[in-house]
């Protein structure tokens, strides 16, 4: 890439997490941006700090020390723009995930139709509906009024109505909304994005605009009964929740000063950078992106005309784990368990990570409940997501993960397993992808940081990518069947560029593996058994198709789908400590 097209030669980039804040430089090397290197700490939102910028400051020194640069001052300020000497940077971009879900009441006109839209406008980030108002709702104003007042919202998103359609069931609607905001104090009261009938705006001003801590208003989210437009809303609700993490979260305007306001939500971060990169690849395949954090699971997918993000605070690995009982059982959570474990085990520790998110196993005992229950987890959240994903995108079976190539995954879960075969066996189990496709890990969490950073600059996301920051783990090989145990299900040949040739034959139950190392790309045939599918139809196999390489080369998961794991606890112990080793996880 030529060097005139880049514009600025250094750029850090701050993620505010719930357990760790991390700094990390991109800069020019050789005439293209690079990622350089990251600095880690403890971050400092909550208590006993409660100030989000000390986090920032710590993890920037540590960034210094590994740089043997200067980025701060001597009153700890960051040094910006670079100077003469060597020191500070050019550019800051922030993003953010600490804090608490914020409590959001949801308003749509119908049910079924722009409820439901406004709903999934607020699962695009870090929220929880406490509460939600439509027109079937049989409850009197005073009860919608009490309601609100004990929800106690941070947020109230409203919906409804076509453009240039009815309008006085919507007005009808406001009033509660009203007055229950002017009876919170006005130091508690509630953010409001109103997304429906443009025609509107003007009552929404005078019901709600004095009484809502700020009003802000998104293209309708449903301006037909058939379509549903929800990108410019989730771009506002991204910047509203930053607005209100200011509020509550000292040391956040200090940092969005600091970038020129370039701070956003780390989920919406990496939806759009998900985005742009289902564009580039241009596949009739979706493209999905996975982050397991403490804050939340957060799903992010690609298609080629739409895209879904999802947000599950329900789902992360900090502060509200125990809750993560509300949605499974302990059984379930450790079916995916390598050990025997007790259940007293299992809920100790559901506490223990909820007071403490920055641990990291000790024993391996610690390390097969953190796994079960990062792969439970991340397991619930791809069934909740998979019910938004378009109903158009490519699948094999309507009940089955559609087709997705590539697989991004990161996040503090993947980040604990030490091996790539045990991240790979997480994903494997999770989220059952179908048909062949390749996994990447985002081992150093660069993907949302990009995301943030294409507002500043659009080169530098495009140039980190094509550098080799992200760790490719292989081509993965996953026939949708179901048979008997051992009986062979498909054979493969791959030949490679030096024209030696590997085969393997597949069996039911089992995961097998082909080297392909990364950087390296192969021709593989496939002949499927009758009934098998890999995405050319049932029995269908292919021909000389090239495929690239990565950490663990071809990955064939013979398990079928879905994943049926069988109900003996000590058969299904040693299946999954046979699989773990087949990955090389030990």
């Amino acid at each position: 890439m030529p060097t005139s097209l880049v514009t600025s030669n250094s750029l850090l980039a701050i993620d505010v997490g719930a357990a760790n804040t991390r700094a990390v430089l991109f800069d020019v090397i050789e005439g293209e941006y690079r990622f350089v290197a990251s600095g880690t700490a403890p971050s400092t939102a909550e208590a006993p700090v409660k100030d989000a910028s000390e986090g920032a400051r710590n993890a920037i020194q540590s960034l210094q020390s590994i740089l043997k640069k200067t980025l701060l001052d001597a009153s700890r300020g960051l040094i910006l723009p670079s100077q003469p000497d060597g020191s500070g940077v050019d550019a800051l971009v922030v993003t953010l995930s600490a804090g608490p879900a914020l409590r959001a009441v949801v308003v749509g006109l119908l049910k079924d139709v722009s409820l439901e839209s406004a709903q999934r406008l607020t699962e695009s980030t870090y929220a929880r509906i406490i509460d939600t108002i439509s027109l079937n709702d049989s409850r009197k104003s005073d009860q919608k009024i009490d309601s609100i007042l004990r929800a106690r919202p941070d947020l109230i998103i409203i919906a409804g109505g076509t453009d240039g359609g009815a309008s006085r069931s919507i007005k009808k609607m406001l009033e509660p909304i009203g007055l229950a905001s002017y009876l919170i104090p006005e130091e508690k009261r509630p953010a409001v994005l109103f997304a429906g009938n443009e025609k509107l705006a003007g009552d929404v001003k005078t019901l709600i605009g004095p009484q809502a801590s700020s009003l802000h208003f998104s293209p309708n989210i449903r301006p037909s009964l058939d379509t549903e437009d929800i990108e410019p809303a989730e771009r506002e609700l991204a910047h509203m929740t930053v607005n209100i993490r200011k509020k509550q979260i000292k040391g956040v305007e200090l940092l969005d000063l600091w970038s020129g306001g370039h701070t956003l939500p780390t989920a919406y971060a990496t939806g759009r950078m998900v985005r742009f990169l289902s564009k580039v690849y241009g596949s009739q395949k979706g493209l999905l992106s996975v982050d397991l954090g403490a804050s939340s699971a957060v799903i992010a997918a690609g298609f080629n005309n739409s895209s879904v993000l999802k947000v599950y605070p329900q789902f992360g690995l900090g502060e509200n784990l125990p809750g993560l009982l509300n949605y499974t059982t302990i059984e379930d959570i450790l079916r995916w368990s390598t050990l025997d474990v007790p259940h007293s085990v299992v809920l100790d520790y559901l506490h223990q990570k909820a007071l403490y998110p920055a641990t990291i196993a000790a024993t391996s005992e610690d390390f097969a409940v953190a796994q079960s229950v990062a792969k439970q987890a991340l397991f619930l959240a791809m069934q909740a997501a998979r019910r938004d994903f378009p109903k158009e995108a490519a699948s094999l079976k309507p009940s089955l993960t559609p087709l997705f190539d590539p697989i991004i995954a990161g996040g503090a879960a993947l980040n604990d397993a030490s091996r790539p075969g045990q991240c790979l066996l997480l994903l494997l189990d999770s989220i059952q992808p179908v048909g062949i496709s390749t996994v990447i890990l985002d081992q150093n969490n660069l993907l949302p940081l990009l995301g943030a950073a294409a507002s500043q600059n659009n080169i530098l996301p495009v140039q980190v990518l094509e550098s080799g920051a992200f760790l490719s783990v292989g081509t993965i090989i996953s026939p949708v069947v179901s048979a008997k145990y051992g009986a062979s299900i498909l054979r493969a040949k791959v030949t490679y560029e030096n024209s030696a040739e590997a085969s393997v034959d597949l069996k039911f139950g089992f995961l097998e593996t082909l080297p392909l190392n990364s950087g390296e790309v192969g021709k593989i045939s496939i002949q499927a058994a009758r009934g098998v599918d890999i995405g050319f139809g049932p029995g269908r196999g292919v021909k000389d198709l090239q495929i690239s390489g990565g950490a663990l080369g071809i990955i064939f998961d013979g398990r079928g789908r879905p994943l049926n794991l069988p109900t003996d606890s000590v058969r299904r112990r040693e299946l999954t400590k046979k699989w773990n080793w087949s990955l090389g996880g030990g």
